[in-house]
């Protein structure tokens, strides 16, 4: 069977562990050439290592809340690839206090990333996307998008901003040819939010988001799934 993504051109954001690599892992095995980024050089060396083997893969580091970087990253991938069809939105970062002891540097960094950063990203890859005559946006929302809970209030504030932002950014980009969608995954076993051995039994897994992933991107043209709720099917009874 031929790979759904062959000749198509990707970066994932965030893509060097957790949600973001396993869309990676996804994307390279459905046929996409991949460009990730993320923060750490280590990291982002050690996942590119590993992924090889699925295919051709390339990265960069980028803190996705510095404007210029991001442009410089998105210059990479045309200057490496070619171009570029799909954008996966993933990178995101989380301080979780009380609203009057975050602090003012706490608040930037998870707006600048979780939610400029999305703006950012997008603002750089149409572009790209309408010389290829198309192309495909995730964002990597959350629940926490819908439900806020205590000492959320910048990682609400971004995801709630973030789901606004995607419905806008559809509606704008739908006569480009170019769709947008959203997964809000709900307590998904990741490095963003570990847990216990019990715990991993019934949170999502990575995996599940990334295919989930793959099955957007891959539908037909005529169709849009313009935001998919994932939760696990049976979290601890409260």
């Amino acid at each position: 069977m031929a790979s759904k993504l062959a000749g198509k051109i990707a970066l994932v954001t965030g893509g060097s562990r957790g949600i973001g690599r396993a869309i990676a892992e996804a994307l390279l095995e459905e046929g996409a050439q991949v460009a990730i980024c993320g923060r750490s050089q280590d990291s982002l060396d050690r996942a590119i290592a590993e992924l090889s083997a699925k295919g051709d893969i390339a990265g960069k580091t980028c803190n996705m809340g510095r404007n210029e970087e991001v442009e410089a990253l998105l210059a990479f991938v045309g200057e490496r690839f070619g171009g570029l069809d799909v954008l996966v939105n993933n990178a995101g970062v989380g301080h979780f206090a009380p609203v009057h002891q975050l602090s003012l540097e706490q608040w930037r960094e998870v707006i600048d990333t979780n939610l400029s950063g999305v703006f950012y990203a997008t603002r750089a890859a149409v572009p790209m996307m309408q010389k290829r005559g198309g192309g495909f946006i995730l964002n990597i929302g959350s629940l926490a998008g819908k439900n806020p809970f205590a000492a959320g209030a910048a990682y609400n504030a971004s995801k709630f901003g973030l789901n606004g932002m995607s419905e806008a950014m559809m509606m704008d980009l739908r006569y480009e040819n170019i769709r947008v969608s959203q997964i809000m995954p709900g307590s998904v076993e990741t490095e963003f939010r570990p847990g216990g051995a019990d715990e991993a039994d019934w949170k999502l897994s990575t995996r599940q988001i990334a295919e989930t992933a793959v099955h957007l991107i891959t539908m037909p043209e005529r169709n849009l799934a313009s935001r998919i709720e994932m939760r696990p099917s049976r979290p601890p009874r409260k």
